[in-house]
């Protein structure tokens, strides 16, 4: 079976590196399944999840010109409707700006939206401390005339 982008493909981990897993695939063929491709969840340690000699399914999300094989565990499961990024209102939609969407107790928020709120406090911070600062400097660059 020749080897395609989207096939879902088995193979044998053969080494673990900072930045992902080398799996051997059927005629001698290699792959890597990159940090980022190995779980749904933060991975800080690819050997945390796969050890060498394992043998691991995964999907093939890319073959570039020099024959370099890309792999993916994370695509072989189906993308929940509830998941952060696909969450439907009650009408079946996408959930849009402004609409209600779980708060961070119901579901774990996903990198984009805690960086948004990250920025978003900063930046409300950044106004206040401005605005008591400019209070005890006379504010506004106003000066005293003597």
């Amino acid at each position: 079976m020749a080897i395609e982008l989207g096939s879902v493909v088995e193979g044998k981990v053969t080494r673990i590196m900072n930045f992902g897993a080398f799996v051997e695939l059927e005629e001698g063929k290699v792959g890597l399944i990159h940090i980022s491709e190995v779980a749904d969840e933060y991975v800080n340690s690819v050997s945390d999840f796969l050890k060498e000699g394992d043998t691991v399914k995964a999907k093939v999300i890319s073959i570039d010109q020099n024959g370099k094989i890309a792999l993916s565990i994370k695509k072989m499961k189906p993308q929940s409707q509830d998941s952060d990024r696909g969450f439907r209102n009650p009408k079946g939609k996408p959930a849009g700006r402004g609409e209600h969407r779980p708060n961070n107790r119901q579901m774990s928020a996903s990198f984009e939206d805690k960086l948004s709120k990250f920025l978003k406090d900063s930046d409300e911070r950044l106004t206040d401390l401005k605005r008591k600062t400019d209070s005890k400097r006379g504010g506004r660059g106003s000066r005293r005339s003597d």
